[in-house]
């Protein structure tokens, strides 16, 4: 997956939480990133994942890139209305 940065909603192909949508926090290595969706994986727990379980979609949230960029805190209710208002949109 090559256009993978810190605020970029994906999609879980694998695993418990399959067809779940989630931010990645964190890119860990080439292989690896932090994600969260604000309820069953909060932002201060987040969930390592591997690239290839993950299915990439357009939508960044601009606000929570910066946010994580600057070291601000980011609320599991910030990540929660941001999926919440993606998937009112479709």
């Amino acid at each position: 997956m090559d256009n993978i940065e810190i605020g970029r909603v994906v999609i879980s192909k694998a695993g418990r939480d399959k067809g779940r949508k989630f931010i990645i926090l964190k890119i860990i290595d080439d292989k690896h990133v932090f994600i969260s969706d604000g309820s069953l994986r909060k932002a201060d727990k987040p969930k390592k994942k591997k690239l290839i379980h993950l299915k990439s979609t357009n939508f960044i949230s601009d606000t929570l890139k910066e946010k994580i960029k600057t070291d601000k805190s980011i609320g599991d209710f910030e990540i929660r209305n941001y999926l919440k208002s993606l998937e009112e949109k479709n």
